[in-house]
């Protein structure tokens, strides 16, 4: 599924073309997402000016006076800006549409939701139980192995708790235990201050760096304005079961916990 960087990719994809636009119609061609997109939306959405376009965690939130949309992308949704007359395709749901332009969300899977709250954002039963912003200054070693103690979960599964740490998915958790040297499998609570603190920081570049080459989990996704992002060629170990680790040679290994591959090096992550 998209996860953080491919959100903040989106993010600061369309915040440019939205951002000030008065909405002049939303169109909700199946409502059947995840959840069931709200009956006010399309009400209470139009004739509001999008004041900012922001992110918490893997969640999208477009602000206006009245109140926020959140969405999320799910396993294989998008946005994308269009023209206000562009011709909707099989699994084009919803259209907000401004003067001339619109933005499209696209979803095959219809894993993604569309939600509308008048309440401030971060009181959302989907947003309040969130933990700390990976990229925040709140987020370091010490916050990590403060909520690690007495933790017998694995670290990989304690990573991608989305009450410890938001956003965080199986991709650059993967990526993030390599850089820092740590094995996917070893309890949360078993890991040291230091290693955290070194852990933090490579979150932190594994996800900036992923921003920055414009983000990508699935091979068809696309930022808001169309372009493909770049990320998946840099990455070092997830999807490379049997190759040679590029810093030892050792073959890399694929292990399951909690339905998920995790990919690993055998000799520089103990």
């Amino acid at each position: 599924m998209p996860e953080l960087p491919e959100v903040e990719t989106t993010c600061r994809g369309i915040a440019p073309h939205i951002t000030g636009q008065r909405v002049n119609r939303v169109i909700v061609r199946n409502p059947n997402l995840r959840w069931p997109v709200s009956r006010r939306l399309e009400k209470e959405l139009t004739g509001q000016i999008i004041h900012s376009v922001s992110r918490r965690a893997k969640y999208l939130l477009l602000n206006t006076d009245a109140g926020t949309a959140i969405l999320h992308l799910g396993m294989s949704g998008s946005l994308r800006i269009i023209a206000a007359t562009e011709p909707p395709r099989k699994h084009d749901h919803v259209d907000i549409i401004f003067a001339g332009s619109a933005l499209r969300l696209t979803d095959p899977r219809r894993f993604g939701s569309l939600h509308w709250t008048r309440r401030p954002a971060m009181q959302h039963r989907l947003l309040s139980p969130l933990g700390c912003e990976p990229l925040s200054q709140a987020f370091n070693g010490d916050y990590l192995y403060q909520q690690s103690r007495n933790r017998k979960v694995a670290i990989k599964q304690f990573l991608m708790n989305s009450h410890v740490v938001a956003g965080i998915g199986n991709i650059y958790a993967s990526e993030a235990l390599y850089m820092a040297g740590i094995h996917p499998g070893r309890a949360a609570g078993k890991v040291s201050r230091d290693k955290y603190r070194l852990l933090a920081e490579v979150i932190k570049e594994v996800l900036q760096h992923a921003i920055d080459q414009g983000g990508t989990t699935l091979r068809d996704f696309v930022n808001g304005e169309g372009k493909p992002g770049y990320f998946s060629q840099h990455l070092n170990v997830y999807g490379k079961a049997g190759n040679p680790c590029s810093s030892c040679c050792a073959p890399i290994r694929e292990i399951r916990q909690g339905q998920r591959s995790s990919f690993y090096c055998p000799k520089c992550q103990k």
